[in-house]
């Protein structure tokens, strides 16, 4: 605010001169007002992707850590191409999809194994290892006798590299197909050998072996991503104070906050009028300046390794407060601690002395953590200068322990699920057909689905003999399917049946009905297959778990009155039909007992069967409807009835309903509708039957029932029932 009034302000005065003048003052203002902030470590990358840049750095991971890479062998995209649909009446349509195989280097260090994989920030592969797409992984652990990836040696000859030293996974044939036909920007979670502890040692193989024991207390991955190690360093002395003493064998890094087992304590110093002297020469060079409080930013696992951000608690200082990147793998609970922890430190370290004495021991020293006599706590020996007189030691409080751990979380994230591709369910049918199908072509459907939401699709066969050939490939949108949690009796189908109800426990908890209205079931909505009979229903209302109660019926739609007059039993299939049931094509599925379906999936280890069931369903002609007997007064019967036709359900006013079959046909039957005792064959919907015909029937065969089935093109309806002669 300063800068720009007195940027105003000079230029009023002193023109474009006087302007800079105002914004420098402003600046400084500002400056002194508010605060600077500052910013220190190596930069956490926001969202890394995948690249493939020549002169890039291979960075080093330990511990857990999520790495972009960079691609380093790739081949060109495979086209495949599939047919889908075709037949009879039904156009074909030919579907274009894309493969790639590619390498990704991912660490200069040794890991022990890849973890989850990002894809464009969805889940290509899952903690348990599954692809969710089609492909092959390889992975390479980063050893120096690893062998040549045959895939790279394929393509490359004799030349191909080993890549030895890096580790790298290889994908093969991946499908692009949910990337936009292009490869990716990839993630993965790598895990090193030791992925539960991070070490200088690990971090500076120079140091010597004690520097081992040197652990970054809750961290669990951490990445040197290239350029000096002594910036890494200095962010890790800002979180994990260290101190480095050159010694004859190495560096020597020990950590400033872990109290020994056994801690000496010095002799008496020397005249207090030297430790004064010594105290001030110490302040002049600037030397007792506390830590400031810091915030701390890091890859929080619980934000699948994305940065997040952990404050201490307690007062703020003065501006903006300072930030330390720290490119290490945490909890939120754990990142937490480590800001408070470094604030109750910065509330001790401006307590400071300078502790001069005649002699010292040689294993204490710069690092070393003594006691002063006849004085409580600890303290820490920050650096030491020798003088003809004696040694002068810069002394800092040792902060004690913290006490209990803050709890903390992650904040809010939008973390994919990853749910393993569970096998696939799948069922093959026949319905009634609709207006606008051919009613030369059987329709059949395979509907497909699966416990939860991985299930990605699956490959369709149908069995012929001893082998599979393929047909189609099912819908990755999951089929609402299930079966009837209890039975239900018959019905009339004559009214819509508003208390009427039907409970159905579907296969997985997620999937779900909706309701609709009236104009609704007028236009065909809410259409479910029970058996072999087609329900229309108003209301869903979910139960609870995966049960669903279906209120509101109408039954026996499609011409299905008969099978929803015998009721059905509990366990029976049901399908919702709509448009996530996958159409056959029936010039290779036939319409027949016998036919069977496979699918395999993701999740299949092995081809899951289904039997077509309802077959011939939707070329057989409706029964008739409306029978009536009108009798004559020489007591002659005439007997009619009412045709229906396949596929034609709106039945328009002033109108007759197309006849669909080739040619108009019944039978008439005496007797058992299965095993008739005498058939008639009718071209017109009545019939007529004499006294002397009924004597002669009553003799002959004795009492018994009259039955009518229309005849169509490739089958016969079901008998309806027209009079008993008794």
């Amino acid at each position: 605010m300063a800068t720009l009034i007195l940027t105003a302000v000079g230029t009023y005065v002193g023109g474009p001169i006087g302007g800079s003048i105002g914004a420098i003052v402003g600046q400084q203002v500002d400056a002194a007002v508010f605060g600077g902030g500052s910013r220190e470590g190596p930069r956490l990358r926001e969202l890394s992707v995948t690249t493939s840049s020549y002169g890039q750095p291979m960075p080093r991971h330990f511990g857990r850590m999520r790495v972009a890479g960079s691609v380093i062998w790739s081949t060109e995209l495979i086209e495949s191409t599939s047919k889908v649909g075709g037949g009879k009446g039904k156009p074909s349509t030919k579907t274009y999809s894309y493969s790639a195989s590619f390498a990704v280097a991912l660490s200069s260090t040794p890991i022990d194994r890849i973890g989850r994989i990002w894809a464009d920030g969805n889940l290509l592969r899952g903690a348990g290892g599954d692809l969710k797409v089609e492909g092959t992984l390889r992975t390479y652990l980063g050893t120096g006798d690893g062998a040549v990836d045959p895939l790279i040696a394929a393509d490359r000859g004799s030349q191909a590299p080993a890549f030895r030293d890096c580790a790298y996974v290889v994908f093969e044939d991946l499908q692009l197909n949910d990337f936009g036909n292009r490869i990716p920007a990839l993630n993965f979670e790598l895990f090193a050998p030791d992925d539960d502890t991070i070490s200088i040692g690990q971090l500076v193989p120079q140091s010597i072996n004690k520097s081992g024991e040197v652990v970054l207390k809750n961290a669990r991955g951490f990445s040197d991503e290239g350029g000096a190690l002594a910036s890494s360093l200095s962010a890790i002395d800002r979180v994990f104070p260290l101190s480095c003493v050159t010694t004859a064998d190495g560096l020597n890094f020990t950590s400033t906050t872990a109290l020994p087992p056994s801690v000496p304590v010095l002799p008496e110093q020397l005249s207090a009028r030297d430790s004064a002297d010594a105290e001030e020469r110490h302040k002049q060079r600037g030397e007792a300046t506390g830590r400031e409080p810091l915030a701390l930013r890091y890859y929080d696992e619980g934000r699948d390794y994305q940065p997040g951000v952990q404050r201490a608690l307690g007062l703020r200082p003065e501006g903006r407060e300072t930030v330390v990147d720290l490119p290490a793998a945490m909890t939120a609970e754990g990142a937490r601690q480590l800001a408070n922890s470094n604030a109750h430190r910065s509330r001790w370290l401006n307590e400071q002395v300078v502790w001069k004495i005649g002699e010292l021991d040689p294993q204490i020293g710069p690092g070393s953590v003594v006691r002063l006599p006849d004085t409580s706590g600890y303290w820490f020996i920050k650096s030491w200068e020798w003088f003809d007189r004696g040694i002068e030691l810069s002394l800092e409080r040792y902060a004690p322990e913290l006490g209990a751990v803050v709890p903390s979380d992650s904040g809010t994230a939008n973390i994919p699920l990853d749910l393993q591709a569970p096998p696939t369910l799948i069922s093959a049918f026949e319905v009634p057909p609709v207006n606008t199908s051919n009613p030369a072509t059987p329709t059949i459907y395979a509907a497909a689905s699966a416990v939860n939401n991985g299930w990605r699709g699956a490959s369709l066969f149908v069995e012929q003999g001893s082998t599979l050939n393929p047909i189609e490939s099912a819908s990755s949108q999951r089929a609402v399917l299930g079966a009837l949690a209890n039975p239900i009796d018959g019905s009339a189908c004559t009214l819509f049946e508003p208390a009427a109800f039907l409970d159905i426990a579907l296969a997985a908890d997620d999937l779900a009905f909706d309701s609709t209205d009236a104009t609704g079931l007028a236009m065909g909505e809410n259409r479910l297959l029970v058996g072999d009979e087609i329900v229309q229903f108003l209301s869903a209302e979910l139960l609870g778990g995966n049960v669903w109660r279906l209120s509101g019926l109408l039954r026996g739609r499609a011409g299905t009155e008969q099978a929803a007059a015998q009721g059905h039993q509990s366990g029976v299939l049901a399908v919702l039909v709509d448009d996530r049931l996958t159409a056959l094509n029936t010039d290779e599925v036939p319409s027949a007992a016998g036919t069977r379906i496979a699918a395999i999936g993701r999740g299949d280890e092995e081809a899951v069967f289904a039997d077509l069931q309802n077959a011939g369903l939707s070329l057989r002609p409706p029964s008739p409807v409306h029978a009536k007997l009108d009798v004559a007064t020489d007591d002659s019967w005439q007997l009619c009835w009412t045709r229906r036709a396949r596929g034609q359900w709106s039945w328009s006013d002033g109108s007759e309903v197309p006849l669909v079959e080739e040619q108009e046909v019944y039978t008439v039957s005496y007797g058992p509708p299965e095993a008739p005792l005498r058939s008639w064959t009718v071209s017109e919907p009545q019939f007529n039957l004499t006294p002397t015909d009924k004597a002669d029937l009553l003799a002959e065969f004795g009492p018994e029932s009259l039955w009518v089935r229309q005849l169509g093109t490739y089958g016969q309806s079901r008998p309806l029932s027209l009079a008993s002669i008794t």
